[in-house]
């Protein structure tokens, strides 16, 4: 599952774009008990999502003509400027030019099957994940999950390895660096009809995902797929928040701490 000590690849930070900052954060402030935290004037109404005082998410405005709220996870780089260049000899496009943020930089791409995602070189970072009402794992959803895989293995070294998934061939991703398992971040399945276009999907860790479907429906919320175990995983559940963007919230089988 995900840690705090970031290593190339590793997911370092996941924020929101919203056309309403004020009622996006408190849909997740009712579900998940975050609080909001501005930048200040000067960050255009960036802000963070908080638990107990650390910062688990960030949102934002969006900028982008025509964008859709959605989530975006960064990924940690090392070198942004030579990432920029994997991408694009990958197949990948940049959406966002590398760009001075804070105490280092940040950029914004899409891959060749049309995810969106982006990079971080910064010693920032989520100072709270894999507990509850925190990112525990992120999820590409693909049409071409081989192409994806060798895509991302280019650009950040990643590893993976295939898990028996019901109804699908599901791939486990890991960092480049240490042991696979241990590195264990996310995974690749494919797009299934009615899923939209191709998309990194949060999940966020919750003890009790029945409550957390009951509290996301109550404050507008549509439940995309209902809590349902998952053999050797844990219970699911997708929603869509009144935004649109989409999460997953998972209580994860004890025995894959």
């Amino acid at each position: 599952m995900l840690g705090t000590d970031f290593r190339t690849g590793s997911p370092v930070w996941l924020d929101l774009g919203s056309p309403d900052t004020d009622a996006t954060a408190a849909f997740y402030g009712a579900v998940f008990g975050w609080q909001f935290a501005s930048a200040g004037p000067e960050a255009g109404g960036y802000g963070f999502f908080l638990k107990d005082g650390k910062t688990v998410a960030a949102l934002g405005h969006l900028t982008e003509p025509g964008a859709a709220p959605a989530w975006t996870t960064y990924f940690h780089s090392d070198d942004i400027q030579a990432t920029a260049r994997d991408v694009v000899a990958g197949g990948g496009t940049v959406r966002v030019e590398p760009m001075s943020v804070g105490e280092g930089s940040m950029a914004q791409f899409t891959d060749p099957q049309g995810a969106r995602f982006a990079v971080l070189q910064s010693p920032m970072g989520l100072q709270r994940t894999s507990e509850d009402n925190a990112l525990v794992w992120v999820e590409l959803h693909t049409t071409d999950p081989a192409s994806a895989i060798r895509f991302y293995a280019g650009v950040f070294g990643w590893r993976s390895a295939e898990m028996t998934a019901p109804g699908m061939t599901y791939q486990v991703l890991s960092i480049a660096a240490g042991d696979q398992q241990e590195g264990a971040f996310g995974g690749v399945a494919p797009l299934q009809g009615g899923q939209g276009d191709p998309r990194w999907v949060p999940y966020f860790a919750v003890s009790d995902p029945e409550a957390v479907v009951a509290a996301g429906r109550d404050n507008g919320a549509t439940v995309l797929m209902p809590a349902v175990d998952v053999p050797e995983v844990g219970t699911i559940a997708w929603l869509s928040a009144p935004d649109q963007s989409v999460f997953a919230v998972l209580r994860p089988n004890p025995r894959q701490g």
